[in-house]
């Protein structure tokens, strides 16, 4: 019989309380959403802090945010502090909460990747999550993500310059998922993350522009998650040959969600747009999954990944 326990699970070395991971863009640097009153750490397994670059960035004009239909679309730029900043201030005052962090890592050359990797690799950060797919930059993640070749090739150098576990974030706005991940695979990533947002847009019918600054943004929220279970779907046909782990996400807001993606392959769950409706999601999912998993009879969360009936 399933007790509370069986929602404990390890990734890439990391013993974690839970399968839920918050989301990079969701939570800022981590410190606004542990003090929020209600949060425990035992309600997630870490969380990947905001896209840090090797400059600071301003971002995007705005606007920047736009609700959806089910959804949201965001086009924020990746504005940050910059890797110095964020090793130096930031990391340090994150240390009382007891949780794990992975840092969410773009460049617009592969050199700028391999700087920020550098600089983390000296700090307390737990894994790096490489953003080869932000669909808000002009220059950056869109090109690496969308070329298998590209991607491959900045996996290659940030594994060669870090002792960290890498992640790769997959873009779903590209031919060939499975190709990339394959390619991404064999350049030595240690996880994937699937997946980022899909390109998207907005228009003011009275003003006759475009509602965000950038033109175009990500779309996140419910609305994608029947493409991101598919994707998930697709890149485990391709990562559980190789015995790399895939990070789940896109439209998880519930426990049923969760679960889905486990079902389609996906070892840990990420959790974003939801937090902005309910900061306190993670522990109902949590819940429902510890429910699912007594009713069932089953032992771990471990039993559900890619466990699909055929």
């Amino acid at each position: 019989m399933a007790n509370k326990n069986t929602i404990t699970t390890e990734f890439l070395g990391l013993e974690l309380a839970s399968p839920i991971v918050l989301l990079s863009g969701c939570v800022g640097f981590g410190d606004e959403y542990t003090r929020l009153e209600g949060f425990s750490n035992a309600d997630i397994g870490g969380a990947v802090l905001k896209g840090t670059t090797l400059e600071p960035r301003l971002g995007n004009a705005p606007h920047r945010v736009y609700e959806t239909p089910s959804g949201m679309l965001n086009s924020i730029g990746l504005q940050n502090p910059g890797v110095h900043e964020v090793v130096e201030n930031i990391l340090p005052s994150l240390e009382p909460f007891d949780t794990h962090y992975i840092a969410n890592v773009s460049g617009s050359t592969i050199d700028e990747y391999i700087e920020v990797c550098r600089i983390f690799d000296d700090s307390g950060i737990h894994a790096i999550e490489l953003n080869i797919s932000c669909p808000n930059v002009k220059k950056g993640g869109m090109e690496f993500g969308n070329d298998p070749e590209m991607s491959a090739q900045v996996v290659e150098a940030c594994k060669k310059t870090t002792s960290k576990p890498i992640i790769t974030k997959l873009s779903p706005n590209q031919a060939d998922i499975k190709e990339s991940a394959r390619k991404c695979i064999e350049a030595g990533t240690d996880a994937l993350s699937v997946i980022n947002t899909i390109t998207g847009m907005a228009i003011d019918i009275k003003g006759r522009r475009p509602v965000l600054g950038n033109t175009f943004g990500g779309l996140s929220g419910p609305a994608i998650k029947p493409i991101a279970l598919k994707k998930v779907f697709d890149v485990y046909g391709v990562s559980k040959k190789h015995g790399i782990p895939i990070l789940g996400q896109g439209g998880i807001s519930s426990a049923e969600d969760a679960i889905e993606f486990m079902l389609a392959g996906a070892s840990l769950v990420g959790v974003g747009t939801a937090l902005f409706v309910d900061p306190l999601v993670c522990s109902k999912i949590n819940k429902g999954i510890e429910g699912y998993l007594e009713q069932n009879n089953l032992g771990s969360i471990g039993q559900l990944v890619g466990n699909l009936v055929k």
